[in-house]
C-alpha cells in the first residue's frame, strides 16, 4: 500500500472528449437554424402580447358598443309575436 500515483500529468479520457466538444462548440459557434428558429419565436410572442395588451386596453377604455336601432317594423311584429296588439291597430 505504499505505491504513489502521480496524476498530475495525465487527463483521464473521458473528459478529454469533453474538453473536444467543448472546443467545437465554440469554433462553429451557433447554429443559425436556431438564431432563425428563436427569431422567429420572439416576434411572434412579441405579436401575440401587443395585440393582448391592446385588447385589455380597448375593453377598459372604448365605450360599450351602440345596438342598431329596430325600425317600427320588427317592433310591430315582435309586439304581435308576444300577443300584445300595437297601439292604433
Amino acid at each position: 500500500m505504499d505505491e504513489e500515483f502521480d496524476f498530475t500529468d495525465k487527463v483521464p479520457p473521458s473528459f478529454d472528449r469533453m474538453e473536444n466538444v467543448i472546443k467545437d462548440a465554440e469554433a462553429k459557434g451557433f447554429n443559425p437554424g436556431l438564431i432563425v428558429l428563436l427569431v422567429v419565436v420572439g416576434l411572434l410572442l412579441i405579436f401575440l402580447v401587443g395585440n393582448y395588451v391592446l385588447y385589455i386596453y380597448a375593453q377598459k377604455t372604448l365605450p360599450p358598443r351602440k345596438k342598431k336601432p329596430i325600425s317600427k317594423k320588427k317592433m310591430r311584429k315582435e309586439r304581435l309575436k308576444q300577443g300584445v296588439s300595437a297601439p292604433g291597430e
